[in-house]
């Protein structure tokens, strides 16, 4: 469990796979690291890239947390001080409400689900090689029984989709 919050900096975690993020995400915040997750520096993007930043006292623990979960940091960057072009998820969501249907959208990402229910009956969106599988294995299966994107998942399309889907998860589950 990280021991301090104090305003000393941030570091960033750079990963060479986007799913390394995605998972050292979910790892870092399990754990109740002080986490920011958004598009690495423009002078270290390779492209699509996730990075993770942590107040700069949390880096070691959170380095070796990663270690034990088997993430390979690709690189750090100690006590940065630029702005991290943060992923804010609230401001690449819309929800659209069809009457028997909801559709939950998070950055190019679309989940639509059937509101009684909760089958998912369409995943759309994105350009990324693993969003066809996703689709397949979602779709027709509720959403309290498919397995999450993030689990199968490894671009930022896939990233996006999770997000969809844990909105769209809790609000079928508030109503139902």
């Amino acid at each position: 469990m990280p021991s301090s919050s104090k305003d000393d900096g941030r570091s960033v975690f750079l990963f060479e796979h986007f799913r390394d993020g995605m998972r050292a995400e979910d790892i870092l915040i399990t754990a109740g690291f002080h986490t920011r997750s958004g598009a690495p520096p423009p002078d270290v993007r390779t492209g699509c890239d996730l990075s993770i930043s942590v107040p700069t006292s949390e880096t070691v623990d959170a380095e070796k947390k990663l270690l034990e979960h088997g993430i390979k940091v690709w690189d750090v960057i100690f006590k940065f001080s630029g702005n991290l072009p943060e992923l804010q998820i609230s401001k690449l969501l819309k929800k659209v409400d069809y009457g028997g249907y909801v559709m939950v959208r998070v950055g190019n990402m679309k989940l639509t689900y059937q509101k009684k229910s909760g089958v998912i009956v369409n995943v759309s969106g994105g350009g990324c090689p693993d969003i066809p599988l996703l689709a397949v294995m979602m779709i027709g299966k509720t959403l309290d029984e498919v397995a999450p994107p993030a689990q199968t998942g490894f671009t930022l399309c896939a990233y996006t989709l999770q997000k969809a889907y844990e909105v769209a998860l809790k609000q079928w589950k508030e109503v139902a």
